[in-house]
């Protein structure tokens, strides 16, 4: 398949299946195929435990890779004293499965969590097959020609169709690789502790921009495309914004300047409106809120930014909690209160500085008023639920200590009205 048309190629190996020394070319394939084979489990298994999607591509192209050098070697060693035609076809098959798994590997790296790619990955081996099938045969530079008579003009630039299923393909693969590259971006960034989250991820998603457009300005001017037909598409993005993308390009905006001054940040708890949770997600046009009750809220950046935010871990993450009860007025004030403390420093999200502490907040008609107070440093991990221990805490110890908790009564009298 050197100087020779392909096609040559089958009419040579058809000739080759009658001579009795075909079968020497079928047992070095059989075997390279083998010895591929048992290279590509052992590099599989010696990886396996290796973290890194680098270990995992490996692992996937092994075995094409290293069956392309060993029927490469089986080749060269056997060309001088036989016909090898069956090798020099087994080779191209082997590269383009190697060529399938690459992009295959990129594109699950690119989109992680596309419940579409199992189908794509059917489509894309498809086309690299059939288009291998129209090389081997010699009918590429027919299909080739073909397309490229069909022409039309787009404003000043003259295109044809081979021009924009070249261009499709180009502007899709330099995508999906730029977008590889920003998911390697993306990890290296999140690894760096020292770096604040909310710049990490400002980084990620500049990177991520940055990149798509490079890679779609590189791939149109590889496949031959004047940049200045791109003014139409600028031009029409800025009417679109004028008359009815403010929202998006202002939500957009609005998610940067979050990201930028840090005045929320994932893991804070905040509350806008009626609305409150822990922010678990912040993308270039929502926030994420999730309650402690499993509701998520998506909220617009826009939103955010016009309107108060209170964030309850802003800077400091401890939070106050409190609790009032009643006693009744001959308890003794100082055990209630030392009983109470002891309840709540004997839970463990508790904190012990700020220490809990009592206050007598009134003296009402059948009970005196008091409102234990405590300090958590996690609520993420909910509030109520602390709230319900200790309650159930001092009542225990209420009833163990023989300490009453009032309740109002009311005595209803029966008059007789005959004697009045």
């Amino acid at each position: 398949m050197t100087q020779k048309p392909a096609l040559q190629l089958f009419h040579d190996l058809l000739a080759d299946i009658r001579d009795p020394d075909f079968i020497w070319q079928v047992l070095a394939l059989i075997v390279s195929l083998l010895a591929a084979s048992l290279i590509a489990r052992w590099w599989r298994a010696r990886n396996e435990e290796g973290a890194g999607r680098l270990s995992d591509a490996s692992a996937r192209l092994a075995f094409p890779l290293v069956g392309m050098l060993l029927v490469g070697a089986a080749r060269l060693g056997l060309e001088n004293f036989l016909h090898v035609n069956l090798l020099k076809l087994a080779m191209p098959l082997l590269g383009s499965m190697a060529l399938v798994r690459s992009v295959v590997f990129v594109l699950r790296q690119a989109f992680p969590r596309a419940a579409w790619l199992a189908a794509w990955e059917r489509i894309i081996a498809a086309t690299v097959w059939g288009w291998l099938a129209l090389y081997i045969t010699d009918v590429a530079p027919h299909v080739i020609a073909a397309l490229e008579s069909v022409q039309f003009a787009i404003g000043k630039q003259k295109v044809d169709l081979w021009m924009i299923l070249h261009g499709v393909v180009t502007v899709f693969l330099t995508v999906v690789f730029a977008l590889w590259v920003a998911g390697v971006i993306e990890r290296k960034l999140m690894r760096v502790d020292a770096l604040d989250s909310s710049l990490r991820i400002v980084g990620v998603r500049v990177a991520k921009a940055l990149l798509t457009v490079i890679a779609i300005v590189t791939s149109l001017s590889l496949v031959g495309i004047d940049m200045t037909a791109l003014s139409v598409f600028t031009g029409a993005l800025g009417v679109g914004l004028g008359f009815g993308l403010q929202k998006i390009a202002s939500n957009y905006v609005s998610g940067f300047i979050i990201l930028l001054d840090r005045s929320i940040r994932l893991g804070n708890i905040v509350q806008v409106g009626n609305d409150a949770g822990q922010v678990t997600q912040i993308t270039t046009r929502y926030t994420v809120l999730k309650h402690p009750g499993g509701t998520e809220f998506i909220v617009p950046n826009e939103t955010l930014i016009g309107s108060t935010v209170q964030n309850q871990t802003y800077s400091d993450r401890r939070l106050r909690l409190a609790t009032a009860v009643g006693v009744a007025y001959g308890s003794d004030l100082d055990r209630v209160m030392s009983i109470m403390v002891a309840v709540a420093e004997a839970h463990p999200r508790v904190l012990r500085d700020p220490a809990p502490k009592v206050l007598l907040t009134q003296f009402a008609d059948s009970a005196i008023n008091l409102e234990l107070g405590f300090w958590i440093d996690d609520p993420e991990e909910g509030r109520g639920n602390v709230i319900s221990d200790i309650n159930i805490g001092i009542w225990r110890a209420f009833r163990e200590q023989g300490i009453e908790i009032p309740f109002p009564q009311r005595e209803v009298r029966l008059l007789d009205q005959a004697s009045a």
